[in-house]
């Protein structure tokens, strides 16, 4: 039983913190509840800051998770713009930026993930970019709008999740797009060169410009200002504010210096925590997208820098420091929408775990699904302009059954029906 004098410190001010606190409170922990942000504002979701918010169809408001007067009535003491610069292990207790310690019982990391940066000369310049807070959001709005007005050209160095949305939003102000991906196609390593296409086309019938197997060497500017960049292959494409998209790293910096157990970055790097989010201290856990977690589902080790993971891997863990058997074998999850395409994504089938992709639907229509299998089992499902299938999806992951590929593509047989 968990005591009413224990205190509870969560490391993290995003969704994964927010909800593992709801859960407590909801779960009956009557203790203290620390909730400890490096930035000034409420936690809030990241999906809208590459699409609602930054399309500027969303109000800035709708991106956090709990009304602010929300954590004084659950009783969640916010320590907002406090970076922790250090764990005590042994004491228990955690260290913030300007002194203060506090001592905790249990500790839950959700530190989440930092955009990687370009290591090329220009990076200084005023109109390089990166989204991952609200703050990006907040200036890439500005940022889009004006180059939408100006007639303005925005490079995006990647070709993934991140760069599409942001390419779909800034054409929805008018700018001008180039898409600087090394890969032969957009999201290469997550759907293959077939899917892949899909979105290049989509996004060239919008007027999004894609330069593939290149990479940029140099943002050229003047008086502070970008100008253009240069690519290995030796061109140069104008540009007057460019975007770094080419992923994220998980924020470790802090269990390292406490010794916890990570994962090396070959194998996607976090914290390494076991299904139950428990971390190589048993009164430290992690979760969200600098979580690595040992998937029973899967029988693999995971890293997931989705909202999904967040969402449900707070909670998760939060039942864990309270004492409950937690197997935390959620399906991963993610979603994305790009001008009138909207898809969601279920499982996980890296580059050589499939050996077959069944399509069902109309694909020219971009109305269909898309299975990756392996020895004729379902590893993962997405879902184009198709809706309330997830379920079935997932169900057809969880199974791990053989199924009749042929049925599988044919949109007349119930997803329901193949389980």
């Amino acid at each position: 039983m968990v005591d009413a004098d224990q205190t509870f410190v969560i490391v993290g001010g995003g969704l994964a913190g927010a909800k593992a606190a709801e859960t407590l409170r909801s779960e009956g922990f009557t203790g203290r509840v620390i909730l400890i942000g490096d930035e000034r504002d409420h936690p809030y979701e990241r999906p809208p800051l590459s699409k609602g918010y930054l399309t500027g169809k969303e109000a800035r408001d709708s991106v956090f998770v709990h009304e602010p007067a929300w954590y004084a009535r659950a009783e969640v003491e916010l320590h907002l713009g406090q970076p922790v610069t250090s764990i005590d292990r042994e004491a228990r207790t955690v260290r913030l930026g300007d002194g203060t310690t506090i001592r905790y019982d249990r500790l839950l990391l959700a530190t989440g993930a930092e955009p990687r940066r370009l290591d090329i000369p220009g990076t200084e310049l005023a109109g390089v970019h990166h989204l991952r807070r609200l703050a990006h959001a907040d200036r890439l709005r500005q940022v889009l709008a004006a180059l939408g007005r100006d007639n303005g050209h925005l490079v995006i160095a990647g070709g993934g999740w991140i760069g599409l949305e942001v390419a779909a939003a800034a054409r929805g102000y008018g700018a001008e797009v180039t898409v600087v991906e090394s890969e032969p196609t957009p999201l290469h390593h997550v759907l293959g060169p077939e899917l892949g296409q899909l979105f290049a086309d989509l996004h060239a019938e919008h007027g999004v410009r894609f330069v593939f197997g290149a990479r940029l060497t140099e943002i050229v500017g003047q008086d502070g200002m970008v100008l253009a960049v240069r690519t290995d292959d030796g061109e140069e494409y104008p540009a007057h504010a460019v975007l770094a998209a080419i992923g994220a790293a998980p924020r470790t910096a802090l269990a390292e210096a406490a010794g916890l157990n990570l994962v090396d970055r070959a194998h996607g790097g976090g914290i390494a925590v076991d299904a139950s989010l428990r971390t190589s201290d048993p009164e430290i856990f992690a979760a969200g997208d600098v979580a690595a977690a040992h998937h029973p589902l899967l029988h693999t080790r995971l890293r997931v820098e989705h909202w999904a993971n967040a969402l449900n891997g707070g909670p998760a863990a939060a039942r864990a420091m309270l004492g409950q058997t937690v197997s935390y074998d959620r399906v991963p999850y993610f979603f994305s929408d790009q001008y009138d395409l909207g898809m969601e994504y279920s499982g996980w089938a890296p580059p050589g775990s499939y050996d077959q992709v069944v399509l069902r639907g109309d694909v020219g229509k971009r109305q269909f699904i898309a299975f990756w299998l392996k020895d004729r089992k379902v590893l993962a499902g997405m879902n184009v302009n198709v809706w309330d299938v997830t379920d079935p999806i997932q169900q057809l992951i969880r199974s791990g059954a053989q199924v009749d590929t042929e049925a599988l593509g044919d949109p007349s047989v119930p997803l329901e029906s193949l389980v």
